[in-house]
């Protein structure tokens, strides 16, 4: 190896430690015994680790985690059966104004999610829609929505012309076109737009607090309060939360890790 090969590696190395020393500190956290909380200095290590904390989440939170696996899924599919349809007409149909659409899509992304959770709760307060898990998965989608649609239309716009118009002299319709052709070969856009769109489900906060904070089922963002009291705090079980919170997520990052790297950069190769 050499020396400037040494020094890159170092370089990854320490940039690395210092990106996960967050994680690693929650999970140490996670099995530190309360009364060891305030030590000073800190343990860097669980002295005399418990599982006091894992095991309120396992007896509290599984309801909790269901419900952010349900709206999770929910927007996945919520998600990719807009995004796609719309990315398809905006990419091959070419409505009038599709590059206004675009302009709009992009500018809609930038509205913080504060400014909506405050126009849904005026919405769902009338709709009758406050506090329901349905509810929640609109206004997640709402954020995955404008995604998706942009990146289909990266992708789609790539598929060549030649072979929409071979299959529509085979008789295929826009409809069948798009579910036999246009889907198949836009498989990794799909799963890039779905990964974003649970990832963007799953760690919601503010959309949660606002809108289903008071209901039956709520998602683990919210679950988590359970353990901020007004004079105690259960870190050592927010930490165990968070840590069981972050395997589903890291799982499919791993999973679906190069299905996401040929789906970002899908459109930015014209031949």
């Amino acid at each position: 190896m050499s020396r400037r090969s040494g020094w890159r590696t170092a370089v990854g190395v320490v940039l690395t430690a210092v990106m996960l020393f967050p994680v690693y500190w929650m999970v140490n956290v996670s099995f530190t015994k309360t009364s060891d909380m305030r030590a000073t200095p800190p343990h860097w290590f669980p002295w005399d680790p418990t599982v006091e904390g894992y095991q309120a989440v396992f007896r509290q939170q599984l309801p909790a985690l269901g419900t952010s696996l349900l709206v999770g899924l929910g927007c996945v599919v919520l998600t990719v059966a807009i995004a796609a349809p719309a990315g398809y007409s905006l990419a091959k149909l070419r409505p009038r104004g599709a590059g206004a659409l675009n302009f709009v899509l992009l500018v809609v992304q930038m509205i913080p999610a504060v400014v909506m959770s405050m126009g849904f709760y005026v919405i769902y307060l009338k709709a009758g829609m406050l506090n329901t898990v349905w509810g929640l998965i609109v206004a997640d989608s709402t954020v995955a929505v404008p995604f998706g649609v942009l990146l289909f239309t990266a992708f789609m716009s790539g598929i060549p012309n030649e072979l929409m118009q071979a299959a529509r002299i085979d008789g295929a319709g826009t409809w069948r076109m798009f579910q036999s052709i246009v889907m198949p070969i836009s498989r990794n856009s799909a799963i890039t737009v779905s990964l974003f769109a649970f990832l963007w489900a799953w760690s919601d906060f503010i959309f949660a607090s606002t809108i289903d904070r008071n209901g039956r089922l709520i998602p683990i963002t919210l679950g988590i309060y359970k353990y901020i009291g007004n004079n105690t705090t259960e870190w050592n079980s927010i930490m165990a939360t968070a840590v069981i919170a972050s395997i589903p997520a890291a799982i499919l990052l791993v999973v679906a890790q190069r299905y996401v790297a040929a789906g970002v950069v899908a459109g930015a190769i014209k031949d």
